[in-house]
């Protein structure tokens, strides 16, 4: 799949998510086998654009390309303005958010409450591509409600603008996560446009993306939650798309140890403190499923030390082990 000058090694993408994709995400899912990496939003409001949260945002130090990084707001101006300034930070690709259903974004006519106003949308999509050099995409919903899935008009609309990809979660906003998504719009959406078209919603296994990719003809995927605590699906994807075939499931010993290189990379991005604690919704999702893990999260989540939770980590996967199950029993 290619975005504007950029030919990306498949058609797999992570998706933008606020609090998640960060720098050493991001990083760690392009190692893991993603295409591309779409960063955490980061709003448009020149206010903010000091704080250090939003200068962690525009970090790419050391990414590899293409750099795509999401803006949210609903000011065409503002919106310019915020692409001009991601791309002076390094930013190679301009990501806009169409698609975010949460309150606090759609209450400010942000994310996904544009896709009510066409003219709007039209109007926000010419100011940012007439802004910046760099290729511009977009993410939005199948529409506001199941009333109003006007998906096939936003994509119309972007083309025209010169929005060069577009990717669809398969559901409203008003669904936010709730049921299944559906795949006919966003296969109508393919239909109605020319540019590369990526679905996104309830793909969380290889031949998912399979059926996906047959079922609606789009260009490329987009994973969200189905990579937390799971980076390596994006191998797993790649790999049966490619050969029909599976991988084998990563072992004990991969897992604690890309577990370990990503909570390093945190503690090196945040400081040991704050990487600490945003460590731990991480473990949360990497332990889910294992055993004894709801006892492990709980006393995990109590640690506010870099160098306690490296020990909770070998800790518990020396527990997980076969030979330190044996021993246990027959002591």
């Amino acid at each position: 799949m290619k975005i504007g000058p950029y030919q990306l090694d498949n058609n797999l993408v992570l998706a933008p998510m606020a609090g998640v994709t960060d720098r050493p995400f991001r990083q760690l899912c392009k190692q893991l086998g993603a295409g591309m990496a779409v960063s955490e939003m980061v709003s448009s409001n020149s206010l903010l654009r000091g704080s250090a949260k939003t200068l962690r945002r525009a970090n790419h130090e050391g990414e590899t390309f293409p750099r795509s990084v999401q803006i949210a707001g609903a000011d065409p101006a503002m919106m310019a303005e915020a692409a001009k300034f991601n791309a002076d930070q390094g930013a190679e690709i301009i990501d806009i958010n169409m698609g975010c259903p949460a309150k606090k974004v759609c209450n400010t006519l942000a994310g996904s409450a544009l896709l009510r106003d066409e003219q709007l949308v039209a109007r926000i999509l010419e100011a940012v591509v007439n802004a910046v050099s760099i290729p511009v995409t977009l993410k939005i919903r199948t529409g506001w409600n199941t009333e109003a899935r006007n998906g096939p008009d936003i994509a119309k609309i972007a083309e025209s603008s010169g929005i060069q990809a577009l990717a669809v979660h398969g559901r409203t906003r008003c669904c936010f996560y709730k049921g299944d998504a559906e795949y006919d719009t966003i296969a109508a959406i393919k239909q109605s446009v020319n540019i590369p078209v990526i679905a996104n919603g309830d793909i969380e296994t290889p031949e998912k993306a399979r059926f996906v990719l047959e079922y609606t003809k789009v260009d490329g995927i987009m994973i969200g939650r189905a990579a937390q605590g799971r980076p390596w699906i994006f191998r797993e994807m790649d790999h049966f798309l490619k050969t029909g075939t599976h991988l084998p499931e990563p072992s004990l010993s991969d897992i604690k140890t890309i577990l370990l290189g990503h909570l390093e990379n945190l503690y090196d991005f945040y400081g040991e403190h704050n990487g600490a604690m945003i460590a731990r919704k991480h473990v949360s999702w990497y332990s889910k499923g294992q055993h004894g893990a709801a006892h492990f999260r709980e006393q995990f989540n109590k640690i506010q030390d870099a160098d306690a939770q490296r020990a909770a980590i070998h800790a518990f996967f020396l527990m997980l082990t076969p030979e330190f199950s044996s021993s246990s029993k027959g002591s």
